[in-house]
């Protein structure tokens, strides 16, 4: 009877395996095509929303985790950029392994039977370094980005080109089989189109006419592009998007980018944006006809190693996204937005097929009403007064609406979701510290560099030099140097006052080192990325050598003509001679790019052999220009883990030769009287970056994201580049936990 049973279970099994196969084949083999209301995919219309999970922001090894979680909030689509500059590092030589395995990422999204939008681009803009596009590229003679010229319009679609028949080999485009449903050609164009003439509006149709040239069998948008061909779809970005029109009516209405949160720069402050203002936004748009909507970012990651823009964006891009940096739900926005799209989706047919019509209920109230011919009926209740509280009649019944806030009718007589009304769980999360361990003990290696050009210098000029068009952004750094003779009968050496040093850069970010002692840094911002530098020095009779390290903090990028944007020093002079001012600028100066350690690869695991490394148990503290090394087993448990650098000045970290990334716990600025952080955020009006800011005071970062996959049980090689002096043995390693769920 077992065997029977058995058999008949087996069969069972197999038979709805055959279902299963034959409606994904059904649901792979699809064509999406569109029409003013929504997306047609396999001749059946859907609303669509995606999660944005930018797959090199993470570690292959989180991904099946990091889809899941947005699949489990409630998403049918996963988004992501290209990220041109990490598969075409140099000219024609593609790299697709690790955090850039993008087949990998987009097979992972299939798996989980989700859809895919895949934004090419190829220029992404993101807080990425330069936009994503290849820092060569500004190098290849008559190339201006995103502009009307051949060399930019050849590797550009050189490059979409690649992409597209990749994709197509793997068939990975919905008609194929594959998840594939839209994708993007260009980015936020329209924002610059008129900075460029003429030209901007031709390079404009060009990219819409490349991409569908392409022919892979979905539907082309174009974000913030209102004069885009009839060809490609016009869509919209921003905190909110209910009143966006495509620029033809036979477009469906699509949010490309509703941003969650906010990034951050080094010495800013946290951006904060509530749920419930993220939720309106949502149900707003879906209730004023939008048809597929994306959160930029769902989980916005790490910007591991140099891969960060702006400048001065943060190693972490956690964005205050529905998924932390660390893949962990952030409650209750998570919960709240789950909650928000299982009520959307309960009158997705109405919502794409049914007559729309909109109802005035009072003063800063409507009602967004959907039916159909049977008399099925959806509605839509706001109330867009961001100070009151309201209470509405609608067909006979009474709702009690909170300001600013959207109730959700699926059968017009039931609210089964409000806006404001957060009922799901909340959370703390704790960063738990760890010491730094060893099963074979403790010992550090430190190798310490000297200010200053080592062998012999890159070049000599008598001026001035950009500094990215020096390093072409192969490093952060840069030595310019030079040296002085100090008469004896200077006054200033009798009379013990000091001359004045006067320094003005173009960015980022400057160390100063007189007579090979660290002076001070200087530095610019996220917001005005020049600065000036004003300090008194000490001077010998005889020479003097001034070792000056300039560095980059991420390359811009956005903005009209923004690979022309320089950076490093334009002015040098001492002021306090018998004479007067000494001016340095047009003097000789010695170059070097980069710092010694890294010409030594000191980064990588196991170096040693040409490098002298003191061995010691205590390492210095407060010394510049530092290589730590340090062994140690991987922290106890499972959760995720960032490493503590509180104690640290500003530099770099690796594990095991990953780059974890630029570290720099600046503090943000503290409060002024009409500057101040908030205690709680008021969700109710219009949203803006400044809005609900947090950590007045405190350093813009302090934990950096180290991946659980990137540890060993034991034998790890931390390694820690500090530029201007900290204190290693305070180094922690720190584990997220959420200690509470209510």
């Amino acid at each position: 009877m077992k065997r029977v049973t058995e058999s008949i279970a087996s069969s069972a099994i197999l038979v709805v395996a055959m279902v299963f196969l034959l409606s994904w084949r059904a649901i792979e083999a699809a064509n999406v095509t569109y029409d003013h209301r929504s997306l047609s995919i396999g001749n059946r219309r859907q609303l669509i929303i995606s999660a944005a999970i930018h797959y090199p922001r993470s570690v292959p090894a989180m991904w099946p985790s990091l889809v899941q979680t947005a699949k489990e909030g409630g998403c049918n689509a996963i988004e992501s950029y290209v990220f041109w500059n990490g598969h075409e590092p140099s000219p024609g030589k593609y790299y697709f392994g690790g955090r850039y395995n993008l087949v990998k990422f987009i097979k992972i999204v299939q798996e989980a039977g989700m859809h895919m939008i895949l934004r090419i681009g190829p220029f992404v803009a993101a807080e990425w370094n330069y936009g994503g596009v290849p820092v060569w590229l500004h190098y290849v003679p008559g190339t201006v980005f995103r502009a009307d010229n051949e060399p930019w319009k050849h590797y550009m679609e050189s490059f979409t080109t690649y992409i597209v028949n990749l994709l197509k080999k793997e068939k990975l485009f919905a008609p194929q089989g594959g998840p594939i449903i839209l994708s993007q050609v260009e980015n936020e164009y329209g924002y610059y189109e008129k900075d460029y003439g003429e030209g901007g509006k031709r390079y404009a149709q060009w990219s819409a006419s490349m991409a569908v040239s392409q022919n892979i069998g979905v539907p082309w948008m174009m974000c913030q592009q209102w004069d885009a061909p009839s060809t490609v779809i016009s869509t919209c970005n921003g905190f909110y998007c209910d009143q966006f029109t495509p620029n033809t009516p036979d477009k469906p209405k699509i949010w490309t980018e509703n941003w969650p949160g906010w990034f951050k720069t080094f010495g800013g402050r946290d951006p904060h944006r509530p749920a419930e203002d993220v939720a309106y936004s949502v149900a707003r748009f879906f209730g004023k006809g939008g048809s597929v909507h994306n959160y930029y970012m769902y989980h916005g990651g790490t910007n591991f190693g140099r891969t960060s823009g702006g400048p001065f964006i943060t190693t972490s891009y956690d964005y205050e996204a529905p998924i932390d940096e660390y893949g962990l739900p952030r409650l209750p926005k998570w919960g709240h937005l789950k909650d928000l799209h299982k009520a959307i989706m309960l009158s997705e047919n109405l919502l794409i097929s049914g007559e729309h019509q909109n109802i005035t209920l009072g003063h800063s109230l409507e009602a967004d009403v959907y039916t159909d011919s049977s008399g099925t009926c959806a509605a839509f209740l706001s109330n867009l007064d961001d100070k009151s509280d309201k209470t509405v009649m609608f067909r006979n019944t009474s709702y009690h609406l909170p300001a600013w806030s959207v109730s959700i009718l699926p059968d017009c007589k039931k609210e089964v979701f409000n806006t404001a009304k957060v009922t799901s769980k909340s959370s703390k999360v704790e960063m738990v510290p760890e010491d730094l361990k060893s099963s074979s003990g403790l010992k550090w290696e430190v190798f310490s560099e000297k200010p200053g050009i080592w062998g012999e210098a890159d070049f000599v000029k008598n001026e001035l030099v950009d500094h990215i068009n020096t390093t072409k952004d192969t490093t952060d750094y840069l030595w310019y140097t030079t040296s002085i003779k100090v008469s004896d009968n200077e006054e200033f050496l009798n009379k013990g006052n000091r001359p004045v040093l006067f320094i003005e850069s173009k960015g980022h970010t400057l160390h100063v080192f007189i007579n090979k002692e660290y002076l001070g840094t200087a530095t610019g911002n996220g917001t005005h990325v020049p600065f000036k530098l004003k300090k008194s020095v000490s001077l010998k009779a005889g020479d003097n050598n001034i070792d000056l390290l300039s560095m980059t903090v991420g390359l811009s990028n956005a903005g009209s003509f923004y690979e022309w944007v320089g950076a490093g020093l334009t002015s040098v002079s001492i002021k306090g001679f018998n004479k007067g001012t000494l001016n340095l600028t047009n003097s000789k100066w010695s170059y070097k790019l980069g710092v010694q350690g890294e010409h030594l690869e000191l980064s990588k695991p196991g170096i040693s052999g040409a490098v002298k490394w003191t061995v010691t148990t205590k390492p210095p503290k407060k010394q510049p220009l530092t290589w730590y090394k340090v062994v140690i087993d991987q922290p106890s448990g499972s959760e995720p883990v960032g490493l503590d650098m509180i104690s640290m000045g500003k530099g770099m970290a690796w594990l095991n030769g990953e780059e974890i990334g630029r570290y720099w716990p600046r503090i943000a600025r503290k409060n002024t009287p009409n500057d101040e952080c908030v205690k709680e955020c008021d969700y109710r009006g219009k949203f803006m970056p400044d809005k609900c800011l947090t950590g007045c005071g405190e350093p813009s970062q302090r934990w950096y994201h180290v991946p659980r996959s990137w540890f060993k049980a034991s034998g790890n090689e931390l390694v820690i580049f500090e530029e201007k002096g900290g204190n290693p043995m305070k180094i922690k390693l720190s584990k997220r936990k959420v200690s509470a769920v209510q």
